[in-house]
């Protein structure tokens, strides 16, 4: 017995959702479940299928990105989730995927816009798209590099990590967080959902406008807000 077990099971339960939800292909992604008492969390081994995944398998780190527990490497996403779990302490789980059309998004280095109602359920905003990393961060530490990518990302367009969830890093893929992995891993497939939303809306009209404040504030709140109603007490 591990006093990290609990997280060692939430990380596995996590990247084999993301498997069976089709969000990840052989040894894409990974998700990662913290436990902000020790200042650790749980992150897939690096290259290894899913298949071949078990509680055991997955390696603990600490916020810094050093190997607390666990024999095998941990994913080479580490430095990128280490980063946002130390900057933002309201993150319980982490997700990165290359889903395809979150991905596609992040490829052609645009933010999400929000088209309709089932994007103003989460978020009324566009997903974001974090710029083109520069070349000087690239050629450093590049993962530990991206989570600050993110993170300035927010800090530039004033956003709030507790409710805006997601973001796309550009020419490289999404990423989104939550309370717990269980709730980033759904976060994930909302993500990936509304992009391809968001694209097939443009296919069929290229000058499609935004959906209007009143609309994105309505169905925020009333999933959201204080005076929200949906769903049972």
């Amino acid at each position: 017995m591990s006093k990290y077990d609990k997280i060692k099971q939430e990380a596995y339960e996590a990247n084999m959702k993301l498997n069976k939800l089709e969000l990840v292909i052989f040894t894409f992604g990974n998700a990662s479940a913290a436990d902000r008492d020790e200042e650790v969390f749980a992150i897939k081994p690096s290259g290894v299928p899913y298949d071949q995944l078990s509680p055991e398998s997955m390696v603990v780190v600490d916020f810094d990105g050093n190997v607390v527990e666990g024999s095998g490497r941990p994913s080479s996403d580490t430095p990128t989730h280490a980063v946002l779990y130390k900057q933002w302490p309201v993150t319980g789980g982490i997700v990165h995927t290359h889903s395809t059309y979150a991905t596609s998004w992040a490829q052609a280095q645009m933010d999400i816009p929000i088209y309709g109602t089932t994007h103003a359920d989460h978020l009324t905003s566009d997903i974001p798209c974090a710029p083109v990393m520069p070349d000087k961060m690239i050629k450093g530490n590049y993962e530990y590099q991206t989570g600050f990518q993110i993170i300035n990302c927010f800090r530039d367009k004033h956003l709030v990590p507790e409710e805006i969830q997601m973001v796309i890093v550009a020419n490289h893929g999404p990423f989104t967080w939550g309370k717990d992995v269980f709730q980033a891993v759904y976060n994930s497939a909302v993500l990936e959902e509304l992009a391809k939303m968001a694209w097939l809306t443009r296919m069929i009209n290229p000058d499609v406008k935004k959906l209007k404040k009143a609309l994105r504030e309505k169905h925020y709140e009333r999933k959201h807000g204080k005076n929200s109603y949906y769903g049972q007490d």
